[in-house]
């Protein structure tokens, strides 16, 4: 039976090499040289490697298939506005170590170390993006629901593991007898912003959102329809992408203000969904979802370039 050019592109050895030479090319023409960016490619290199290693390491796709790395590379460069900003990059760093750590305590309530170092990558995300604290009652929750990891120990090990980073900035805090450096930092946890003005986003970050909602709309769907054909685990891993992917469109919609954070946060968690869509579907209608999502991608990656290199 031929293949169509979707199931091709989703079995290749070569789709992943292309894409990182697309995604090269792109972070140099958004400035990766003339705006000395190097800090923030490393810290996207990293964050692309462990995802290719989350995708290895937990077989989120049943079949081969590099689909999940690449469109996390693919996504990242449409959102190529979001390049420059370093304390984001960083934490969407942590939190993929994180979510690397955290799967692997599956079913493991005796896993008090290793939820420890997870959550201490949380706790390191969170000192460069406190945003990132909204997040840790639902991860809770899902270590219960989805991890089946939940106990007295490996919830009080999350919490020491949340709370370490923050032992060594008190330290610093008492020395110098400044608390001012804690509630700074905390204090934007509390700062919401109503009415919600949506057109301060400007529309390169509009659109990309649109894409993200449709890629994560159609990976959610295609999960429900077809979740019998993986294993009870991982259908567990991804009921955990689709709900910290809902709750951080939801924070979206309520704060877009921190749109920089939030849409690493999606990319992330939209990433494996779509790559789940399109490496295990085989039909018309899925190829030409296919060239529809491909060519919206491009569209939309090459306008948010164009505004970089000549802003309006």
């Amino acid at each position: 039976m031929r293949k169509l050019i979707q199931n091709i592109v989703a079995g290749s050895r070569l789709t992943l090499p292309i894409t990182i030479v697309y995604a090269v090319c792109i972070w140099l023409s958004c400035g990766l040289i003339t705006q000395n960016l190097w800090l923030q490619f490393g810290c996207f290199a990293v964050t692309s490697y462990l995802m290719m290693v989350l995708n290895n390491q937990n077989a989120l796709i049943r079949i081969f298939s590099r689909l999940v790395s690449c469109a996390f590379l693919v996504l990242s460069c449409a959102a190529c506005f979001l390049m420059p900003s370093t304390r984001e990059g960083i934490m969407q760093m942590f939190l993929v170590g994180a979510y690397l750590l955290l799967f692997q305590g599956y079913q493991r309530r005796d896993a008090a170390g290793i939820i420890y170092y997870s959550f201490l990558m949380f706790g390191f995300a969170s000192l460069v993006c406190p945003h990132i604290l909204y997040f840790i009652p639902l991860l809770w929750l899902l270590m219960a629901t989805n991890l089946l990891a939940i106990s007295w120990r490996t919830w009080t090990a999350s919490l020491l593991g949340l709370l370490t980073p923050y032992w060594f900035i008190l330290a610093w805090v008492l020395y110098q007898q400044d608390f001012s450096l804690i509630t700074s930092h905390f204090s934007p946890l509390f700062d919401f912003q109503f009415p919600i003005r949506y057109e301060r986003l400007g529309i390169n970050v509009l659109l990309t959102w649109g894409l993200l909602a449709i890629c994560a709309v159609t990976g959610i769907v295609h999960l429900i329809r077809k979740n019998g054909y993986d294993s009870i685990r991982i259908r567990l891993l991804y009921g955990i992408f689709i709900w910290m992917d809902l709750f951080a469109f939801a924070l979206m919609f309520f704060q877009p203000q921190h749109y920089n954070m939030l849409l690493r946060v999606i990319i992330i968690n939209t990433s494996p969904l779509i790559a789940h869509f399109l490496a295990l579907t085989s039909t018309k209608i899925t190829n030409v979802a296919f060239y529809v999502l491909t060519g919206l991608i491009l569209i939309i990656t090459a306008f948010n370039v164009w505004s970089i290199l000549f802003p309006f």
